[in-house]
């Protein structure tokens, strides 16, 4: 098991300064780093949301943007659906909970771009309430720590595992980031720093790390992919501040025009970019 008071000890000595944890950010702007967060570094994340908040504080805030203002803001932290989702997130806490994000784990589901673990972190992080909190890092924690696997897949009883190690009171949510923080900086996937962990009582090491039986999780290339051509013409447009021309936008791109048209595509499909009268395209909202 895990010993919460061992675990408390260490992230106190040790945890990083992150913006999104220190006194007095709101529900919200910890709403919008989870947003941010997903799939992207902390490093890449944070001088893009001390923006974000900076210049929209509140849901109201983010909801009078444009959407091409949200895309221009969002920049280069990619996955672009996460800024339109977190637009119409903001548009509804606004319009249908008084500007106030709702803190209940059942309620934030109903809300755009949100699922289970960022309801839960939500309700856990900024509204300190005892929920099970799950991702990758977190995962690997338990998988190791409490079941001696290198590492496990997603599983129906993870919420359960790590309800179960939550001590009582306020030292839960604290006790969730710090669980958290373990994954992210010593007990990480590829390069363990076993040296370092506050646990020692961990079952993995008391095996002799056993090898994982699960295949290791490709890293996802970036290079090439028609998420990189997306990019490059969101690019195109975030740099103009009118439509631009079809052979603008061949220009981002021209290693392979199919897949360029592709890409193109996927962002009309997915209301990032529109389409004007007289065939230019722009930002979602710009077209006219």
């Amino acid at each position: 098991m895990i010993d919460p008071a061992v675990l408390l000890a260490w992230y106190e000595r040790e945890q990083r300064d992150l913006p999104w944890r220190r006194p007095g950010v709101t529900p919200w702007q910890i709403l919008v780093s989870e947003f941010m967060l997903q799939q992207t570094p902390v490093a890449r994340v944070e001088p893009v949301w001390l923006s974000w908040i900076a210049r929209w504080p509140t849901p109201s805030a983010t909801a009078a943007a444009s959407a091409a203002d949200v895309l221009r803001a969002w920049g280069k932290l990619g996955y672009p659906r996460r800024a339109k989702r977190l637009h119409e997130c903001a548009t509804v806490i606004a319009a249908e909970h008084g500007d106030r994000v709702p803190s209940d784990v059942d309620v934030l589901l109903t809300l755009p771009g949100i699922g289970v673990y960022t309801a839960r972190a939500v309700a856990c992080f900024a509204y300190g309430q005892r929920v099970p909190v799950v991702d990758t890092n977190v995962r690997r924690v338990v998988a190791r720590a409490v079941h001696g696997r290198a590492d496990s897949p997603a599983s129906s009883r993870d919420l359960a595992d790590v309800e179960a190690l939550l001590p009582e009171g306020a030292d839960a949510p604290r006790f969730s980031v710090a669980l958290m923080e373990l994954g992210a900086t010593v007990c990480t996937a590829r390069t363990p720093r076993c040296g370092l962990c506050p646990l020692t009582a961990c079952t993995w090491r008391s095996l002799g790390y056993p090898a994982a039986t699960t295949p290791a999780r490709r890293v996802q290339r970036y290079a090439g992919t028609d998420r990189q051509v997306r990019g490059r013409l969101l690019d195109v447009l975030r740099g103009s501040e009118s439509p631009v021309t079809r052979a603008q936008l061949d220009t981002a791109w021209l290693t392979d025009p199919a897949q360029r048209d592709r890409a193109l595509d996927s962002l009309l499909v997915d209301g990032l970019v529109e389409q004007t009268d007289d065939g230019r395209f722009a930002l979602a909202g710009e077209a006219r």
